[in-house]
């Protein structure tokens, strides 16, 4: 058996996670590597710290895929005395290549997004914003619990399925409501609210959601049923499940094509946040 190129690895991701697909600030696609090498080894990671870097080269991987971009933002130097630009020099160093795949794979079928949906068990799962060109892609997804439960029970399940994380979840609502259809939009997503209430959503998931956007919403709900309620899960538990999702996708595929390649999920926990002080009184 063979080994694939670079090229024709990313070509592969990208065939199931188009670039064209990403929002329009975002920075996705191959950030360091030459095309033409071959790849024995792929890992698999959210985030592309200097500890996932260095894990890749310590088992010689030639392509590390993560979700999060490197170099979102505007860089104009890539230094080795830069955290960004040390990362790329490791990489460069140890003929590493590094792939990012963020809003891309977020909205794709087989993306984040699904993978979110499918760890917390939801069926009849469909985009919470279909795209106008394929309702099977899209922002968000959305589906039903198999039975419903209380928005405490629907809480209590999703900390359980999801990694655990210093944070664990918070809830905005009546813990004893009845739910069933759930939205989610993993990572950090405050802008479908409105569209997840018109499509029927009981609960609305994400991350890194702040006080204004939250209390609007709430406010809103409140003149009505209160629906949707939120829960605000950690922002890499929610986008986690896809690692293990996407690594058994590429190795399946490259097998398929006739490739020898080895697809590993980094281990790595690579969520900033270390502990958690409770308020007294609160548990």
């Amino acid at each position: 058996m063979s080994q694939p190129t670079l090229g024709e690895v990313v070509d592969l991701v990208h065939s199931w996670y188009p670039p064209a697909t990403a929002e329009g600030w975002d920075a996705v696609g191959l950030v360091a590597g030459d095309p033409a090498e071959p790849v024995r080894r792929i890992l698999v990671a959210l985030d592309p710290v200097a500890a996932v870097v260095d894990g890749a080269l310590a088992w010689d991987a030639g392509l590390v895929l993560t979700h999060h971009p490197l170099l979102l933002r505007g860089v104009h130097a890539v230094t080795a005395d830069d955290p960004k630009g040390a990362i790329v020099h490791r990489l460069v160093r140890g003929g590493c290549a590094l792939l990012a795949s963020h809003t891309n794979a977020d909205v794709a079928d087989g993306g984040v997004a699904e993978a979110l949906a499918g760890v917390l068990g939801l069926v009849d799962v469909r985009p919470v914003v279909p795209d106008d060109a394929d309702a099977t892609t899209g922002a968000g997804r959305m589906g039903e619990l198999p039975a419903p439960a209380t928005l405490r029970a629907f809480a209590a399940h999703a900390a359980a399925v999801l990694p655990a994380t210093p944070q664990g979840l918070r809830v905005a609502g009546d813990l004893d409501a009845e739910v069933r259809t759930i939205a989610v939009l993993p990572g950090s997503d405050d802008t479908r609210f409105a569209e997840a209430a018109a499509a029927g959503a009981d609960v609305y998931v994400s991350s890194d959601l702040k006080h204004h956007p939250v209390s609007e919403q709430r406010e809103r709900a409140l003149l009505g049923d209160g629906r949707p309620f939120v829960v605000d899960t950690a922002h890499w538990a929610s986008e986690s499940p896809w690692l293990r999702v996407v690594a058994s996708r590429l190795a399946a595929a490259l097998a398929a094509q006739g490739h020898d390649v080895e697809v590993r999920v980094s281990e790595l926990r690579t969520d900033p946040w270390t502990a958690r002080v409770a308020s007294p009184g609160h548990p």
